[in-house]
């Protein structure tokens, strides 16, 4: 994997960038849908190719080692032959899944086991498992093994908790290193900055992170419930460390305004469920605000989603009539509203992209942030 940086805002520390992947380029700023199971929820993988254009989707290192299992993706040929997907990939390394099963996981220096939420059977999962079950499942990119502490964190829980992840990281290395990809295309392997919301353990953890010179690196345990500022503090001190030639990721965030705001801090890749659940709940994300298509306002509002937007899910279906099927609980209203959401943010890092090249960035996101995140 490569990443050049092809422009820079002279007003912030955004760039505009492309990683390049055996399959395919990833142009940078951008957002990439959530295919948790193997699929982005509700949306087609011919939809995500021709109608939102993403360069990169999501799988899930714990799901889909529960489901459908090891054996069925290898004798398939990897995540990419078995969904049928011909871009790139990145896999978590199921830290965040595990962190979210307190109930039913025990961590340990070895690694966690935990139950299955489908059926309660146990499992392990260590540094080198993961990496093995990431060889497996073929992503172009693979996250180390962490644990991502949640918010409030006391210090020496998130101290303890980081030290770890940086000596998982080492045997993720280790692992990955001494081994080949099963497909006959490269992986490439991204450690995870933690520390909660500490600043002098950011530090510490950046430069670990930074110190095994990988490919790229991602920015963990944030957007867990902290305040925003908070957030952006972490990741201006983060960013300021972590290499400027490689590609940064912040996991699992989030908000259009999260985006803009971190993609200001020198932040380059981004994932989160947001616009594919919220659309399933009837909250739709527009170039002119929020809608909540829902409310009793929208009911006989027969103008498109929203025409400035483009692509067929935003212009061809009209207000009253995705209103009529969320009401219903029809399977299309999910469709739709998933693919009107997930062309929306990808609007939002492409926008992002062509100010940053034209180096109007900030003037921009001050203006476009103000706009498309007043509910309507």
């Amino acid at each position: 994997m490569t990443f050049t940086i092809e422009a820079t805002d002279p007003g912030s520390k955004a760039r505009a960038g492309v990683v390049t992947t055996d399959h395919g380029p990833i142009q940078t700023p951008i957002f990439m849908p959530v295919g948790t199971a193997g699929t982005v929820k509700a949306v087609h993988q011919r939809e995500l190719e021709q109608d939102i254009n993403a360069d990169i989707i999501l799988g899930n290192t714990y799901h889909l080692y529960l489901r459908p299992g090891l054996n069925v993706l290898e004798k398939a040929g990897g995540l990419h032959a078995f969904n049928g997907w011909k871009r790139p990939i990145l896999t978590d390394s199921g830290g965040y899944q595990v962190y979210s099963l307190s109930n039913t996981r025990k961590i340990k220096e070895d690694g966690v086991t935990f139950k299955s939420h489908i059926d309660g059977s146990p499992h392990i999962f260590t540094p080198e498992g993961v990496m093995d079950i990431q060889r497996k499942i073929g992503a172009d990119i693979v996250m180390a093994f962490d644990e991502c502490t949640p918010y409030p964190c006391d210090y020496e829980y998130a101290r303890k908790s980081m030290e770890m992840t940086h000596r998982w990281l080492q045997r993720c290395v280790t692992r990955f290193d001494s081994t080949e990809s099963h497909y006959g295309y490269q992986q490439t392997l991204f450690p995870i900055v933690q520390g909660s919301t500490y600043k002098n353990l950011r530090i510490q953890s950046a430069e670990a992170i930074a110190s095994h010179q990988r490919e790229g690196n991602a920015i963990g345990g944030l957007a867990v419930g902290e305040p925003a500022e908070e957030m952006y503090e972490m990741l201006e001190i983060v960013n300021g460390i972590l290499p400027a030639d490689k590609p940064r990721y912040l996991m699992g965030v989030g908000t259009p305004e999260n985006i803009l705001e971190a993609i200001a801090l020198g932040v380059d890749m981004f994932d989160c469920v947001m616009p594919t659940r919220n659309a399933r709940h009837g909250i739709l994300f527009t170039t002119q605000g929020i809608i909540n298509i829902k409310n009793e306002k929208w009911k006989d509002d027969f103008s498109s989603i929203d025409e400035e937007l483009g692509g067929y899910a935003s212009t061809y279906y009209s207000k009253a009539y995705l209103r009529h099927l969320i009401k219903a609980e029809e399977l299309l209203a999910a469709q739709i509203a998933s693919l009107h959401n997930l062309t929306f943010y990808l609007w939002l890092v492409r926008q992002a992209r062509a100010h940053i090249q034209t180096g109007t960035f900030v003037e921009w996101k001050s203006r476009i942030v103000r706009k498309v995140m007043q509910r309507l």
